[in-house]
């Protein structure tokens, strides 16, 4: 289905409010080996705060929100329920997910959120959150603010703006379609193993362990296919957008073979860590394309080494446009305050 035609297929959405706060993100080892910023707990909860108040301001009055190991999700509710001049009656509850301090918390929190009628979800993390989130709820309406070390499928937004987004959203006041877009995602199907998925890039490398996860090494690369190739991105997006820029409006991937025997790019595979990496081939692929990854070798997905490949055993790879459904904040703003919603009788 084109794009515009499935936007105009999806519609009013009414429900709770969905918040993730992943607590390890923004914490990895690229704080030592490179020169990543660090998101702290506090730093994340001033966050969530601040969106649940952006959202009940724009009419949201259901949360749901997935228990994480710090608390942080549950003391922003608490604190904003505790709110003297809070003027309404909020409803916010915990949905069931395991607190294993693994991603998979990430993912059965997202299936839980889905289950339960959730009409937006606001994510905080970076792309590695992002994933996770996906895998269990892979078309959901999604607001996901930067708090992690690879942030290309999330943004550095305010957290009032975007959770009055959310609430304008969940309140069925704006069509879903008509301000968000579809991301597009790399499917991975491996031989005789369960799928996986990656939202902006998947890695073959030589290691054949997963140790730190973070990809540090340019001369351990074999093949990497990306959903976005972006010239201001930092890590593996950025091997690509430095050579061919590829966005996120348009369709297909990019693939790139490593090794000698073509050209050389110095580009940022990490915060402050730039590295000279060897490219012998790199071309454009269609929307639905197969590409085969062999092993030996690990698989690594948006930034982190997640799964060993046997020895010939085969990964075949495809862009799709089937990914979570990302709102763009400002265009709900803008639709907002065109229909007036934001005023208000002057005696109020």
């Amino acid at each position: 289905m084109p794009v515009q035609d499935e936007r105009q297929s999806v519609g009013f959405r009414v429900g709770p409010v969905g918040i993730l706060c992943n607590p390890a993100s923004g914490k990895d080892i690229r704080r030592l080996t490179a020169r990543a910023s660090v998101f702290d707990n506090q730093e994340k909860l001033a966050i969530l705060r601040r969106a649940m108040q952006g959202a009940v301001a724009a009419g949201a009055r259901e949360f749901l929100y997935v228990p994480d190991s710090h608390d942080i999700a549950s003391t922003a509710v608490e604190e904003v329920l505790g709110q003297a001049d809070i003027g309404c009656e909020i409803v916010a509850k915990p949905v069931d997910a395991p607190q294993t301090d693994s991603a998979l918390d990430t993912t059965r929190g997202a299936r839980a959120m889905r289950d339960a009628g959730c009409a937006v979800a606001i994510t905080l993390g970076g792309d590695g959150t992002n994933r996770a989130f996906t895998l269990g709820w892979s078309d959901a309406p999604l607001i996901p603010i930067s708090t992690g070390t690879n942030n290309v499928f999330p943004r550095l937004i305010e957290a009032t703006i975007a959770g009055a987004a959310a609430g304008l959203l969940a309140t069925g006041r704006l069509p879903l379609g008509e301000v968000a877009t579809r991301a597009k995602t790399i499917t991975v199907e491996v031989e005789g193993e369960s799928p996986d998925c990656a939202l902006i890039d998947a890695v073959l490398t030589s290691d054949r362990f997963v140790g730190s996860r973070a990809l540090l090494d340019p001369s351990r690369l074999r093949a990497l296919l990306l959903t976005r190739a972006e010239a201001s991105g930092i890590g593996m997006t950025a091997i690509g957008g430095l050579i061919d820029p590829l966005s996120d409006d348009d369709n297909g991937g990019l693939l790139i073979e490593f090794g000698k025997g073509g050209f050389r790019v110095r580009a940022p595979i990490a915060p402050g860590h730039h590295e000279a990496v060897d490219i012998r081939s790199i071309r454009r692929v269609e929307l639905g394309e197969p590409v085969e990854f062999q092993g030996l070798g690990m698989l690594a997905f948006d930034g982190e080494r997640e799964r060993l490949l046997k020895r010939d055993q085969r990964a075949t790879l495809r862009v799709g446009r089937d990914g979570p459904w990302v709102i763009d904040v400002d265009r709900v703003h803008t639709r907002a305050a065109r229909a007036g919603w934001f005023r208000m009788d002057a005696s109020a």
